[in-house]
């Protein structure tokens, strides 16, 4: 790259080669992304051009809320697809280190939905003020599918017999049962009909 340098500002020029068409303008030159691949490399390109200018992004209490907002957006509408372009990069950053912290707040699977929830529990359980919230919230993380920490187990064991051993096994099975009919009078009892 070539760098110019003024007294105020750092120009930096990257090399271009020839013959190479450039796109009609940026949106063209982007590939089709999710909502969470995009924030992704927007943020990452933020980070970038900050650490080479070597300039910390620190989001005012503005970004702040304007990421919450567009995240609380997303999770409502998980096929909305908010323009990113027109937010300043401290809102950006913010957003995508909330989503990251989160692990992917515009949930698409199962999987992204139980490791939100997942968190959330831990969370909870870390921040409960009181030794009943504590103990619910360990009792609702202990109930998730794959922590199981309460499940109750049944094993059920499968075994291949020949029609031979099974013929004889009910044989020796009516043979018992046999033995404990008792020999004697039966009687039928009748119900008498009041109608």
């Amino acid at each position: 790259m070539q760098e110019e340098n003024n007294s105020e500002h750092k120009v930096m020029v990257p090399n271009i080669e020839d013959g190479i068409a450039l796109p009609k303008n940026a949106r063209e030159a982007l590939p089709e992304m999710s909502p969470s691949e995009e924030l992704s490399m927007r943020s990452n390109t933020v980070k970038l051009i900050s650490d080479l200018a070597q300039e910390n992004i620190t989001p005012s209490k503005e970004n702040m809320e304007e990421a919450e907002e567009v995240a609380k957006e997303m999770m409502k509408n998980p096929e909305l697809k908010p323009d990113f372009g027109t937010y300043p990069n401290e809102t950006i950053a913010y957003l995508a280190g909330m989503v990251s912290q989160t692990s992917h707040m515009v949930a698409k699977d199962l999987a992204d939905i139980k490791l939100s929830v997942l968190n959330g529990l831990l969370q909870e359980a870390a921040l409960a003020k009181s030794s009943r919230e504590r103990i619910s919230a360990w009792k609702a993380i202990g109930e998730v599918d794959g922590v199981d920490a309460f499940k109750k187990k049944t094993e059920i064991t499968h075994i291949s017999k020949s029609g031979e051993e099974l013929e004889k096994e009910l044989l020796e099975t009516i043979e018992q049962l046999k033995g404990k009919v008792v020999e004697g009078e039966h009687k039928i009892i009748e119900e008498d009909d009041d109608d």
